[in-house]
This record gives structure tokens, sequence and C-alpha cells, in this order.
């Protein structure tokens, strides 16, 4: 089931995070068992500096994975834009996870400063891929300004709440067309994923319900099998809802019965 994004196609349409696991082998475990090939990365938290310590990026196979990296913690559009730039220069990629946070309790994204910050780094090649609210106008805004996928939450980030506005992203999925529609954040288990690609999600991108979970690696396979279910249920069109029963196994045609 693949997706493109900015012409570059993947077969698996769940993207996975680094943070939170318990130990770096845990995590390339899970990365694995999810069947990813995009992986997101905290650029404030990989070591660019001093490559004879150990690094979450030993631990990342990019043969098989597409490092994004992310601008996590930043709070000003300024901030994001040199974090995004840092990336390009030490080689991590030219395509970024942009996030620019409002507000420092809840991690919801500071529309206004995304924005812009979407504007100047699409102007300079990147690759935007921004982190936003689950707001139609905005959205429309960031493709505009260039961005290559919007990225809205369903919940605060790492809350696992699942989709808190259906009737939002059901709005987005109608209206957001030229460019791929990615839920991030909230995400909590299986069933959310499946009920997230079955509105018309293009993409997941989750972390801490994997990472958290009691069994990460058990998590994994099953948002794996869920974004999968949930992408074929979209495409196959489910069935019309009825108020009253139907028989499954109507009587017309029955030997004996007119």
């Amino acid at each position: 089931m693949p997706v493109t994004i900015a012409g570059r196609t993947f077969h698996s349409r769940l993207f996975v995070g680094t943070g939170k696991y318990r130990s770096f082998p845990e995590m390339k475990r899970c990365h694995e068992a999810s069947g990813a090939e995009v992986v997101t990365v905290a650029v404030r938290r990989v070591n660019l500096t001093d490559r004879s310590k150990e690094s979450l990026l030993d631990y990342i196979d990019r043969e098989k994975m597409f490092i994004l990296p992310n601008t996590a913690a930043c709070y000003t559009a300024d901030d994001a834009i040199r974090t995004a730039r840092l990336a390009r220069e030490v080689g991590l990629s030219n395509w970024v996870k942009l996030e620019v946070i409002g507000d420092e309790r809840t991690l919801f994204p500071d529309n206004e400063g995304l924005l812009e910050a979407t504007r100047v780094l699409v102007k300079e090649g990147f690759v935007v891929l921004p982190y936003t609210n689950d707001d139609v106008v905005n959205a429309r805004k960031l493709v505009d300004a260039g961005a290559a996928a919007v990225m809205p939450l369903a919940a605060p980030i790492g809350s696992g709440l699942g989709i808190q506005n259906i009737t939002n992203l059901r709005i987005m999925r109608e209206l957001i067309t030229g460019v791929p529609l990615i839920v991030d954040a909230g995400v909590g288990t299986a069933s959310d994923a499946a009920m997230a690609m079955e509105l018309g999600a293009d993409a997941i991108l989750m972390n801490t319900a994997i990472a958290a979970a009691g069994d990460a690696v058990k998590m994994a396979q099953a948002m794996r099998l869920a974004v999968e279910a949930g992408r074929y249920a979209y495409e196959a069109g489910r069935m019309e809802k009825k108020l009253y029963a139907s028989a499954s196994s109507p009587l017309a045609g029955v030997v004996g019965r007119s």
C-alpha cells in the first residue's frame, strides 16, 4: 500500500519515532516489527558532534529506513528554521517534520509561527511536513505555502487519547487535496490507528503508543496490521448504516418459498 510524498514512494503507511524507548536495541526491534520505512528523529536528541559516543542513529538502518528530522522543542519559527538547517548541514536530510510549539503544557502548535517557518524553509529547498492542529483553514494555508504534506494531531502529543475530533479530520480529508494527510500525535492503540486510516488518512506517525506499551514489539506489530486493515477498509468502502436489521441470508429464492 504505497504512499508518495514529494515524489518519493514509501511502501508502508506507518511512520514511527525514536523517543521514550527503554533502550536503543528495543527501539530497533520495534522499528523492524512495525514495517515502517520512515523514522522521525528529534534533531536536538542526536549527538551530532562526537560520533565516538553511542547514538540512536547507530540503531537505524539507513539502507532500509528514511530519516525524517523533526524540530521538536522549538518554540519559535526562527528556532525551528535553525534546527532544520542544522539537520541538513550534518547530512540527516533536507526533509523536515516541522514543529513550532505554541504552548509548553499542551504542546499545541503555534499556527502563525508554523506558517512562517514553512514559507522560509520551502524557499530554501526543504521538503516540509508541518505538524499542525486539526484546523482545515490553517492546513490550507500550509499547503499554499508549499508544504509537502500536512500532519494534523489526533490528540495532544503523547496523550494516547485517540482521535478526539473525528469531524475535523473528516473535513480535512475532504478539503485537503494534492498533498498527503498524515495523522500525527495522540494515537494510543491499534483501534485508534485503524480509525484514522478508515477516515482517509494517507499515513500515521506515532511514537509513544508503541514505546510506552507493555510489550512494545507486539504493539509495533499490532500497529502495522491496524494501519493496513484501516487503509484496506477505507479503499473498500464501508457498508451503508441502517436503523433496522437486514438479514444476511435473505429468504428470497429459497426452495419452497414464493
